[in-house]
């Protein structure tokens, strides 16, 4: 459902070439959560906005549902759901509804469909009694998790989320958590970048560590652990960006 093949992106910076992501490949199946784990800088994001169609790469093709992202980048956001952390994108003085209904028509929908999907979202992510506020007075977590229903009104195939549970309580998380779960129980094909490495190793059915651009390990979680000697995957992460394995 998702391929990176050989992709690379460049940047000027200061009259020289930046490297932000260099030869990196991977696939995503259906019904497959596949994390990307690295510090910041190290590329995660840069990776999920050329995914997004947001950034174009400048070496390699990603291919999203059978399209390219660069030759069919309109087929390509129809196709995808996008949550990035620390960043809600969301319009203060709008309410709830208004926001989330807004990228809903953005992506198609008519008002059975989004009313639909707004009564499951809400239901999910606990919304209900926030719909009709303004989302300028919403906590940190309030504006994610409303942020997070905005992401994927239009039931996308494929979901990118990067760093989902950032500003939420446990209680919050776990919701968001859950519902992650039951994505992939529906065959959602899901990227999951996060800094939390006990919600890599609960979700995720493969990762990548990636560091300066540069793909460090790959493979089941199984797989990264047994490669680096690990009892963790946090451990694995450490042993990898230091070189000390």
């Amino acid at each position: 459902m998702l391929t990176l093949t050989n992709v690379t992106k460049v940047f000027k910076k200061n009259e020289k070439n930046f490297i932000a992501v260099e030869d990196l490949s991977f696939t995503i199946n259906k019904g497959e959560i596949f994390g990307l784990i690295g510090t910041n800088g190290a590329g995660k994001t840069t990776t999920m906005r050329m995914i997004a169609t947001t950034l174009k790469p400048t070496y390699g093709t990603i291919n999203v549902c059978g399209y390219d992202s660069v030759k069919d980048d309109a087929n390509v956001r129809k196709c995808i759901g996008v949550l990035y952390g620390g960043d809600t994108g969301l319009y203060d003085r709008l309410t709830a509804r208004e926001n989330i209904e807004y990228f809903g028509r953005l992506n198609g929908l008519n008002d059975d469909a989004i009313n639909k999907q707004m009564d499951y979202l809400s239901n999910v992510f606990g919304l209900q009694d926030y719909l009709d506020r303004k989302c300028g007075g919403f906590s940190r977590g309030m504006k994610q998790k409303t942020s997070f229903a905005r992401a994927i009104i239009h039931n996308p195939q494929v979901m990118l989320f990067d760093e989902p549970t950032s500003g939420l309580d446990i209680l919050a998380s776990e919701e968001v958590l859950n519902f992650i779960k039951q994505c992939k129980k529906m065959g959602k094909t899901i990227l999951l970048s996060s800094h939390n490495m006990q919600e890599v190793e609960e979700l995720c059915d493969r990762a990548l560590i990636i560091d300066h651009g540069k793909t460090l390990c790959t493979g089941t979680l199984d797989q990264i652990l047994k490669q680096t000697n690990s009892n963790s995957i946090k451990e694995s992460f450490i042993k990898l960006i230091k070189k000390d394995y």
